[in-house]
Parts: C-alpha cells; structure tokens; sequence
C-alpha cells in the first residue's frame, strides 16, 4: 500500500547491518521514507557481514539490492524476514538437489534498481520472488512482472512468487500455514520452475491449487 502512493520512499531491511545503514540514510535525505521492520527477526543476529554492525556512521544506498549469497541455477528474491527462510530453501535445493541458487536481499521496495537482478536472472535463467505479505497485489508480483518484462528473453521459466496466504493473519499456532515456508518456496520449484527428482510437495501448489484458491479469494 505504501509503494503504492507517489513520493514515498519505502525500505524493508533484514539484516542489523542493512537496518543501521538504510536508517542513516533515511535520516539524512530529504524525501519521507516508510521504513519497515519485522518483529519476526528482532533476536536476529548479523550473518551476512563479517564482524557485525559497524559502531560508527555508514550508509546503505536506498534502492539498491544486495546479493546475499552468488549462485548460478536459480534466482532468489526475498523482501523482509523470508530472506532467512529463502536461504534455508537455497540450502536444501544446494545439499539435496545439486541447484546452485543466488540469493538477493531486496533491502528497498521504492526507488528500486533492477540491475542486479536482471543480471542474476541472466546467469540462473530462473527466479523465485517470496516475502510475508500477502500474495495478492504484493509488491513481490510488481517486481515479476517487471522481471518479466526486463528479461523475458533470458527467463526459461515465468518468475514464481511465494507470499502469504490471502486471508486475515491468524494466530501464532497457525502463522506456518499462512506466511511462506522453505518447503513452499521448493514446492514452487518443483511445480513452475525446475522439477525435482523424487521431490513430494508438502502441500498442493499446482496450477489447478492456485486456481482454486483464486475462484475462493483465499
């Protein structure tokens, strides 16, 4: 909703080292900036950095994505706290599999630079799109079709984006079967993207599911 409004500056960090950065950098400028953050990973540690969090000043350029980790079979862009669960997926799609996958870090959602990752997709040919918000109208489906748009000659696959379920979110007993999970990112793999031997889906997520789900509104 936010993306949505002309003038906003929108950013959703993941990491304590992007968060400090992104902030610095939002403080500094002169644009109103919408600066998220998810109560999911607050405990969460900086992984991807060596040595942590810097104590003294340093920007993160609002816009710009961040490669987490290269690979070279599959694209994975995450926005907000799925980046942690998109990295358990690349290590079950790397250990069992054999895929090598690139994992980027969105970071910002307005301005954003498509660069890197048409550039990714141009090496991997293929790209998965998750994050927590719901699926319907997410920013995740504006990047796909942007995606699509910018390197549509170099896909070899439709990008495939993982959200949350369409509905009210539930309570924490349930929040599993409503935010996207590693195994719902590899159930998309297997159903859109590359099949993967011997894979059972967790859960159904062909097309005739999402059919479904879309006649219902779910």
């Amino acid at each position: 909703m936010c993306a949505h409004i002309p003038g906003l500056k929108v950013v959703f960090p993941a990491t304590p080292y992007d968060a400090k950065g992104l902030m610095y950098s939002a403080l500094v400028g002169t644009d109103p900036v919408i600066f998220f953050e998810s109560q999911r990973i607050y405990d969460q540690p900086e992984e991807f950095v060596a040595g942590g969090v810097p104590a003294g000043y340093y920007e993160v350029p609002i816009g710009e994505p961040d490669v987490k980790k290269p690979g070279k079979d599959l694209t994975l862009l995450s926005i907000g706290a799925t980046l942690y669960r998109a990295v358990e997926a690349a290590q079950t799609l790397e250990g069992k599999y054999g895929i090598s996958c690139e994992l980027i870090d969105a970071r910002s959602i307005v301005p954003f630079n498509y660069d890197k990752v048409c550039e990714s997709v141009k090496k991997t040919r293929k790209i998965l799109l998750t994050s927590d918000a719901c699926d319907r109208g997410s920013a995740l489906q504006t990047f796909a079709a942007k995606i699509t748009q910018l390197a549509f000659d170099e896909l070899d696959a439709p990008p495939v984006v993982v959200g949350a379920r369409n509905w009210i979110t539930p309570a924490d007993e349930v929040e599993d079967a409503f935010f996207p999970q590693p195994s719902d990112m590899l159930d998309a793999v297997h159903e859109f993207i590359l099949p993967l031997k011997g894979y059972t889906p967790a859960r159904a997520a062909d097309a005739a599911d999402i059919l479904r789900r879309n006649r219902l509104g779910v």
